[in-house]
């Protein structure tokens, strides 16, 4: 078999979202988040205001840290660094007709160091950050008001930074509004009073911005790409019995769709059956199947597992947001996360079938609890062998697809440096390449140390891969 073979202008990078790693909530004229109410991550209550319990109102303290954090990278040899630009730091109500200059500046800044580097940005406009005024005031996405305000801070940010960001992603992991809508839609309404037609009229929502936004990047920006983002979770049949493949085929489909409007430009008539059985009847205005005509450049997602599906009951496995039966065949992360690298190279093979653009891997990468040792050179490390052994496996099968034939971008792995999970809202479940000394309790320095993995990726990137090979 050919060796593994990275392409040239192969994008290697991390990636990070700033609700989970700026913290500095209320600093430089920021107006609050729907994350600032959210302490305990997906599946705990909302709280009314924010509470000293919330992890992320500090997070690690990047808005103080930037330059030693880039830095870093830099040191790494990333080609990109994907971030987020919190949409309440620049617009603090979300419905403001000025947008915030401070916020403004401090994405300035970002860019510059990103610059002074040699680092491409790769920037998310909606990463799970919905301003906290449009989710009480207009119950979020549910609104079709949201469009006009998202557009407005797409136009100030297409302005601002025209020219210095050529990668941009609408919206993260917009199919996990399905399961989470009030982390991925601003919605408040509670999931148990929310009716479908309410939810899939907040998608269209979703789908209609995404699409304008696109069309706005492409007049405002000439040579801008911009890519669409989804939670990419490959379902299988639990066994070979039809029953389960077709379920495993109907599960498929309902993350499918957003990929098809976004890359296609249109309702395909599956999701059209699907509604009409749903009794749900999209509220459609003149204009917005024109709009939607305005499809992705390139395809985003990230990985990190995936389901079976099955007609008859169930062990049910755990997962980013999305969940479905334990497969039999896999082992599972410290969260019960099930880890399956070949996964990454089916997603990677069925997306670049179906849809013919450039895919980016944009979030891959293992939680797990990491132990600060001494390195013996007068400072701190941690022995990662189990994250280095996952994301050596899931690069490899990269490696697979490219010689499959697939179109890949890059590669920017999750939590390159420690930062606060979004499913739990704990630290202690460490993504990074990078230590950051900060506990759920609140205490820590906030000083950063190198892990093993730090170096490791370091080789990675410094041999296009071609290390990958070796360790395969």
């Amino acid at each position: 078999m050919k060796p593994i073979q990275f392409p040239e202008n192969f994008l290697w990078g991390g990636a990070t979202a700033a609700n989970q790693c700026e913290g500095a909530y209320n600093e430089d004229g920021k107006g609050l988040s729907i994350q600032d109410i959210m302490p305990h991550g997906i599946k705990g209550e909302p709280t009314a205001e924010p509470t000293p319990d919330n992890m992320k109102l500090v997070a690690i303290d990047f808005y103080h840290h930037y330059k030693a954090d880039i830095k870093l990278f830099a040191e790494m040899g990333f080609k990109v660094f994907r971030f987020s630009m919190a949409w309440s730091r620049i617009f603090p109500n979300g419905d403001d007709t000025t947008p915030n200059e401070k916020g403004l500046q401090f994405y300035d800044n970002v860019i510059a160091e990103c610059e002074k580097y040699g680092i491409e940005p790769l920037v998310t406009i909606s990463h799970y950050e919905t301003p906290l005024n449009l989710a009480k005031e207009y119950d979020g996405w549910h609104s079709r008001k949201l469009i006009d305000f998202y557009l407005n801070f797409c136009k100030v940010l297409f302005a601002r930074y025209k020219g210095r960001v050529k990668y941009w992603l609408t919206f993260n992991e917009i199919n996990s509004i399905l399961h989470s809508p009030l982390m991925s839609g601003g919605i408040m309404t509670p999931m148990d009073k929310l009716t479908q037609q309410d939810l899939y009229q907040a998608i269209h929502h979703e789908l209609v911005a995404s699409a304008k936004a696109v069309k706005l990047a492409h007049e405002m920006m000439p040579g801008a790409m911009v890519g669409c983002m989804i939670l990419a979770m490959p379902t299988y049949p639990l066994t070979p019995n039809p029953d389960d493949v077709l379920a495993a085929l109907k599960t498929e489909q309902k993350n499918y769709f957003f990929g098809d409007v976004q890359a296609r430009g249109y309702y395909p008539k599956y999701l059209n059956d699907y509604l009409d059985e749903q009794g749900v009847h999209i509220q459609m205005k003149p204009g917005d199947e024109e709009a939607l005509k305005n499809t992705v450049d390139f395809i985003s997602f990230s990985y990190y597992v995936s389901a079976c599906e099955t007609t008859k009951p169930y062990i049910p496995s755990e997962g980013n947001l999305l969940g479905g039966a334990k497969n039999p065949y896999l082992k599972e992360s410290e969260w019960g996360w099930q880890i399956d690298p070949v996964g990454l190279r089916v997603v990677l093979n069925e997306y670049y079938d179906r849809y013919q653009k450039p895919l980016f891997i944009v979030e891959n990468g293992l939680g797990a609890v990491d132990k600060l040792v001494p390195d013996g050179k007068g400072s701190y490390t941690v022995h990662d062998d189990y994250r280095i052994d996952y994301m050596r496996r899931h690069l490899i099968e990269v490696g697979n697809a490219l010689r499959d034939g697939v179109d890949i971008m890059g590669y920017t792995s999750w939590g390159c440096i420690d930062l606060v999970s979004a499913s739990t809202a704990q630290l202690k479940k460490r993504y990074g390449f990078i230590y950051v000394d900060r506990n759920d309790d609140g205490t820590g320095t906030l000083e950063r140390y190198k892990k093993d993995s730090f170096y490791w990726y370091q080789n990675v990137i410094k041999t296009n891969g071609v290390c990958l090979n070796e360790q395969g």
